[in-house]
């Protein structure tokens, strides 16, 4: 039987794909942009009769009505990394978080410790050898194909076709539900003088030829900005945003120095606007790869030159570093930012960065603490953390001792809070000076 035919015994309304989840089932939903939001909604007109059925997604930037109060005993979401749509839920007690690496989420998968049965996805049109493209988002979603029972995929012709291990073919989809529609965006952040200002220190750490990760958000989108002068930069990163668009067009994103993969953009998925997908739709500068790949810290270090920037919530006087919580409550998840750190600390000329703003909540809590919060949890610990920049300057910690570190952190805390930070290193004795005070005569 030809492809082609293959394709059109597959196809089905959503309603009748979607009959294929069981009580009991686990399911898998595509994550960021590439949400399958037409399956989505099947499902979810499938709810009254269904019962126990576990959600597993990272990121979704589409609706989550799964995780309503009135889903109890219907859905139950397990989330690997936490998004704004499920973070009541979860902090409620209707969904669970689970804490892992990007870099391992596949694992359980491939392992079975965590089996799928159903897999819902969103992909491009067959092309001429019955291949689809998992377009915007290969993460952990092909991983998750391969291992499934049963892959129902969203074929949207409004999904990009992109290059690099990208593709499933016909025969790999258990079901085909035609529905066009706009990718779920994720839009830039305004600027700030704030950002603007971190930023420009963060900038100061990148060299012609560097090879860089950024995440998402008013910080990494700024630093973007600050790079315009700079020459043959390259990019592995598990995603990338819109902020890349400009400077591959300016020549200043060539990947001309790379000694890994050169002149690709390596990279699991994008998150961004309609301008993103149509610049990666068929730009073999932009090579996808699973997250397990992306995010593996020996391929991040065979990137000589590897500048790995992430945020962060908090960070202790010590180097203790809290990303994914406030005190007891789960914000967002452990996501790549080890996987990164660890590979930039093994790379040749690595940077391994935390950048943060001083202060949260309009200025009236510090960043930079004496300790983490009550329940916070750490996700990079002080003997990874290397550089930390806020819009006060930059600390490097690596190799340096307790004292050393306390210094350097509360020299790039915001001035209002320093006296307090000073005043608990008193309290514990980290800045106690051993050597006797030099006398005039001396």
């Amino acid at each position: 039987m030809s492809w082609e035919a293959q394709y059109r015994s597959k196809l089905k309304t959503a309603d009748d794909a979607l009959r294929c989840v069981e009580s009991g089932n686990r399911v898998y939903i595509q994550p960021g942009c590439a949400e399958p939001e037409t399956l989505v909604e099947a499902l979810m007109r499938r709810a009254p009769e269904l019962y126990n059925v576990e959600i597993v997604h990272m990121m979704t930037l589409g609706c989550a009505p799964y995780v309503a109060p009135e889903m109890a005993g219907h859905f139950r979401h397990n989330a690997v990394f936490i998004g704004a749509n499920v973070r009541d839920a979860i902090n409620d007690g209707r969904a669970d978080y689970t804490p892992i690496y990007l870099s391992e989420i596949e694992g359980l998968f491939e392992s079975g410790q965590m089996p799928l049965d159903i897999v819902l996805t969103s992909v491009s049109p067959p092309d001429s050898h019955g291949y689809c493209s998992f377009g915007v988002g290969v993460d952990t979603t092909l991983t998750a194909a391969k291992y499934a029972r049963c892959v129902v995929a969203q074929v949207n012709d409004q999904m990009p076709r992109t290059y690099g291990d990208s593709f499933i073919h016909i025969s790999e989809i258990d079901a085909f539900v035609d529905s066009s529609r706009p990718l779920c965006p994720l839009q830039r952040h305004p600027g700030s003088e704030l950002n603007t200002t971190i930023a420009r220190n963060v900038a100061g750490l990148i060299d012609n030829g560097a090879v860089v990760q950024t995440g998402i958000g008013g910080i990494p989108d700024a630093v973007l900005s600050m790079l315009t002068d700079r020459k043959d930069l390259g990019v592995h990163s598990e995603l990338v945003s819109d902020g890349v668009i400009p400077l591959i067009e300016a020549g200043v994103i060539t990947g001309a120095r790379k000694n890994f993969k050169p002149r690709k953009i390596i990279l699991g998925f994008a998150l961004g606007t309609d301008k993103l997908f149509r610049f990666l739709d068929n730009n073999p500068v932009f090579e996808f790869h699973p997250t397990a790949y992306t995010n593996d810290p020996g391929f991040i270090a065979r990137n000589d030159n590897m500048v790995a920037i992430n945020s962060a919530l908090q960070v202790d006087l010590t180097g203790q570093v809290c990303s994914d919580s406030i005190g007891n409550q789960f914000y967002s998840g452990i996501g790549g930012q080890v996987d990164f750190l660890r590979g930039a600390s093994r790379s040749k000329g690595g940077k391994p960065i935390i950048a943060i703003s001083s202060t949260a909540k309009n200025g009236t809590i510090s960043r930079i603490v004496p300790m983490l919060s009550p329940g916070a949890g750490v996700v990079t610990s002080r003997g990874l953390i290397r550089y930390v920049v806020t819009e006060f300057g930059v600390a490097y910690l690596h190799g340096k001792s307790i004292r050393e570190r306390a210094k350097s952190l509360i020299e790039i805390a915001h001035p209002k809070f320093r006296a307090e930070l000073y005043e608990y290193c008193e309290k514990t004795k980290w800045l106690q000076c051993t050597q006797p005070a030099m006398t005039a005569a001396q």
